[in-house]
Formats: C-alpha cells, structure tokens, sequence
C-alpha cells in the first residue's frame, strides 16, 4: 500500500497543479482546496486511471472523497 500512496501522491500532486510543501495531500479531501473541484476531479481521475491502469465505475467516482479513499479503491482494485 505504501507503493501505492507514493505513486498516488504524485498523480494527486501533477494532476491538480500542487505544489509539493502547500498541501497536506494525505490528509486531502475533495473540495478542501480549489484545484479540486468537479472538472479537476475527473482530470484526477483520469489521471489515477492511466497511471495505474485501472477503471473507476461510476460509484467509485462519486465516493472517491479524499486521498484515503482513493489509496483504498487503487488498492482494492489492483488485488483483482
């Protein structure tokens, strides 16, 4: 999971335009900053997707609230 947290921390980091030291990312929820909002949402989305070739369902989506959760569904969905 670490692996994965690492990898998804730069995706979170490339795809929302963050600098590295000005967000807390692992404690990050979705609209705790502007950069994520519903447009940036799915270009992370997106983003996630590519870099861990995995596909979100809908559902997934949605409930992706936080950086926790998105650590969580990348994990759950690369031990299919």
């Amino acid at each position: 999971m670490a692996d994965v947290a690492g990898k998804l921390r730069e995706v979170f980091v490339e795809a929302l335009d963050l600098e590295v030291d000005s967000v807390d990312i692992e404690n990050l929820k979705y609209r705790d900053i502007e950069a994520w909002d519903s447009v940036g949402h799915m270009a992370l989305v997106a983003a996630i997707e590519d870099e861990f070739d995995v596909e979100f369902d809908t559902d997934q989506v949605i409930d992706m609230s936080s950086f926790k959760v998105a650590v969580d569904m990348v994990t759950d969905l690369q031990n299919k």
